[in-house]
């Protein structure tokens, strides 16, 4: 746990210091605020047990990416990360909509093509909000919809 942590607490002091040393990268704040999702979001999730096993995996024959791919213990897991600034609007996984849905769906039958076909899999949602609070706060949400189809 402790190296975890540790871990987590280097990765932030090299962010805050390539922030103040490099020059700024090119990409639109909603961007940059997606991007640090993500990266909480995997903190987040191995405290929570899961072993992340891939980050941004993207299939030769589809569109679309899955954010995260990791076991939670024998279950693997395909996560999609939403990221806001703020609770005003929408709830941050309602943006996974059924189009969304068939996209994760289409990328995670090329993931699983390399497994077994007894692998049992699901899809999660994780929502990071950046409110006015010092730490983003997470919202899990375990076999947030299903896709079927034959391998």
């Amino acid at each position: 746990m402790f190296a975890g942590r540790l871990t987590e607490a280097t990765v932030r002091a090299l962010d805050w210091l390539s922030d103040r040393t490099l020059a700024p990268e090119e990409m639109p704040a909603h961007q940059r605020t997606g991007r640090r999702g993500e990266e909480d979001a995997y903190f987040y999730l191995r405290r929570r047990g899961y072993v992340i096993i891939a980050r941004n995996y993207r299939s030769p024959h589809s569109r679309g990416e899955l954010d995260l791919v990791g076991w939670d213990g024998d279950v693997l897991c395909f996560v999609e990360v939403k990221s806001r600034t703020t609770h005003d609007v929408k709830p941050a996984e309602a943006a996974v909509d059924y189009a969304k849905q068939k996209e994760l769906g289409l990328v995670a039958r090329d993931f699983l093509r390399h497994l077994p076909p007894s692998c049992q899999w699901r899809f999660d949602v994780v929502s990071v909000y950046y409110d006015q609070r010092s730490q983003p706060s997470y919202e899990l949400f375990q076999n947030a919809f299903s896709v079927s189809y034959n391998r």
